[in-house]
């Protein structure tokens, strides 16, 4: 039984270990981008890989694409890649390609992130990373976020929303996000999902992903989460057109 905790350890460490070396000529998103346009990016969780489209992250990125929305660009990011992400938004807004970015640059596209499990916890940490480079966020979606820091949105950040559950054994999502400045972020919601009982099909979930999180997992797969979420970022979307006509 004393070796149930170490190997409690190592089961965790497996899943937080990267898989692939995702570049930034990976993105297809051409920089810089035009003032007015929307950069929506998601991290995915644990061991993930950016462009696998059997996890949720990725297959909203690519419905996201597919409704071919003027001006929105999508993108995916392993959770440990957040400075790859950085640099992607840092391109993304560098109009003159001078590698600065002056005021105007810092707010000439939108921002929205979302991600799951680690990658929430990324969400907050990318955000944070914005806010040191005077960078605005339109957006913040954490999805059954696993974070040590992830619960305070940073004030840069103009909506956050948190969604997650509390049935796991060993993995509970952040149930609780506040903003660090209440009148610049506004909460828009933490919404909690239950899943006692309830049937969410995990046939193509990989076996080293069932050792422990169970409900994390059935979160991950649960199509009214990502349908809430994609309605999160497609009301942005859209609130941000509707003002700008």
């Amino acid at each position: 039984m004393k070796k149930l905790p170490t190997l409690l350890a190592g089961i965790i460490i497996f899943l937080a270990l990267p898989l692939s070396a995702q570049t930034i000529n990976d993105f297809t998103t051409p920089v810089p981008l035009p003032p007015g346009s929307t950069l929506v990016i998601g991290f995915l969780g644990g061991i993930e890989k950016w462009d696998g489209d059997v996890h949720r992250v990725r297959r909203l990125a690519l419905d996201l694409r597919d409704k071919q929305i003027p001006g929105v660009y999508v993108e995916t990011v392993e959770n440990h890649n957040r400075r790859r992400a950085i640099a992607l938004i840092k391109r993304a807004l560098d109009q003159d390609h001078d590698g600065r970015l002056d005021e105007s640059e810092r707010r000439s596209v939108r921002i929205i992130l979302y991600g799951h499990s680690m990658g929430g916890a990324a969400v907050v940490d990318a955000a944070r990373e914005l806010a040191k480079l005077g960078v605005p966020v339109a957006l913040t979606v954490q999805v059954d976020s696993v974070g040590l820091a992830d619960a305070v949105i940073p004030p840069n950040v103009a909506r956050a929303a948190n969604l997650f559950q509390h049935e796991g054994k060993f993995i509970r999502g952040r149930s609780k996000i506040r903003a660090a400045d209440p009148q610049k972020t506004e909460i828009l919601g933490n919404f909690l999902y239950t899943y006692d009982g309830k049937y969410v099909d995990l046939s193509d979930v990989p076996w080293y992903h069932m050792i422990l999180p169970t409900v994390h997992m059935k979160m991950e797969r649960d199509p009214a989460v990502w349908s809430r979420v994609e309605s999160l970022i497609l009301n942005e979307i859209h609130q941000v057109e509707s003002a700008a006509k």
